[in-house]
C-alpha cells in the first residue's frame, strides 16, 4: 500500500473509531492557505483539530514523532481559521490518532487527546 492510501485507510480508521466513541465528524481534510487539518471532530465540550499518522507494522518511531513543532503550528492556524470562519465557540483540542497496520488491518490506534 503507497503512503496516501495508507494515510486515508489511517484517516476512515480514525474516523470509525471517534464516531465509536460518540464524537461527531464535522470535516475531514480542511485545507487552508496554512496547512491541513485530517479530520475535525465535536465533543459536548470541545471541538477537536485531529492530526493521524498511520504506519505499517515494524516502523522505527512511533507514528507521533512526525508531528514535529513546525507541523503543529501549520495545524493550530488552520483551526484559528476553523474557528473564525464557523464561529465555532467551544474550546478547541488538539489531537494525535496513531494507527499501525499490517496488511490492510488496524494493529493499534493510539488516540493523544490534548497532544500539543
Amino acid at each position: 500500500m503507497n503512503s496516501r492510501l495508507l494515510g486515508a485507510f489511517g484517516e476512515q480508521e480514525a474516523a470509525r473509531y471517534l464516531r465509536s466513541k460518540g464524537y461527531k465528524i464535522m470535516t475531514a481534510n480542511f485545507r487552508t492557505y496554512v496547512g491541513e487539518i485530517d479530520l475535525i471532530a465535536e465533543t459536548d465540550d470541545n471541538i477537536c483539530f485531529i492530526e493521524v499518522k498511520t504506519r505499517t507494522e515494524g516502523a522505527m518511531l512511533p507514528p507521533s514523532s512526525a508531528v514535529d513543532f513546525r507541523k503543529e503550528q501549520n495545524i493550530e492556524g488552520s483551526a484559528l481559521v476553523y474557528i473564525n470562519r464557523y464561529k465555532v465557540k467551544k474550546q478547541p483540542r488538539y489531537d494525535i490518532i496513531e494507527i499501525i497496520v499490517r496488511e490492510n488491518e488496524v494493529v493499534s490506534l493510539n488516540h493523544i487527546e490534548g497532544a500539543f
